[in-house]
């Protein structure tokens, strides 16, 4: 009888880098949006997602296909868990985006994560 161990090979699993910049109209390079896919790490998303609201204040995620959605979703409730320290709680607003890839129509999910401005009443 075999193992467990020899019958299912098992990959490293290698961090997959969070694609930061968006070419703008102008055809320059900004760091607006981050594009997150099937293969995108969650926790590493989440440290972008993080780092972007600390700088900017907010922070987009744009995605693709199921996978994507359920890795950016993972990655936004990871991010709340960084940001709570601070006394930071995040909502998130979806919306649906066309997109234009390779000459082809795509929809796509983009996420607008932002704080939660508390209410004074």
């Amino acid at each position: 009888m075999e193992s467990n161990k020899d019958t299912q090979s098992q990959s490293p699993q290698v961090p997959k880098k969070v694609d930061r910049t968006v070419t703008g109209p102008l055809g320059e390079d900004s760091p607006q949006l981050l594009q997150v896919a099937s293969g995108s790490t969650p926790s590493s998303v989440a440290g972008a997602i993080a780092g972007m609201i600390r700088e900017k204040g907010y922070c987009e995620l744009q995605a693709i296909g199921a996978g994507a959605v359920n890795q950016s979703v993972k990655a936004i409730a990871i991010a709340r868990g960084y940001m709570a320290p601070s006394g930071i709680d995040l909502v998130c607003i979806p919306a649906f985006v066309d997109v234009k890839i390779s000459g082809e129509d795509r929809t796509a999910i983009k996420f607008v994560i932002e704080p939660r401005h508390q209410r004074t009443h």
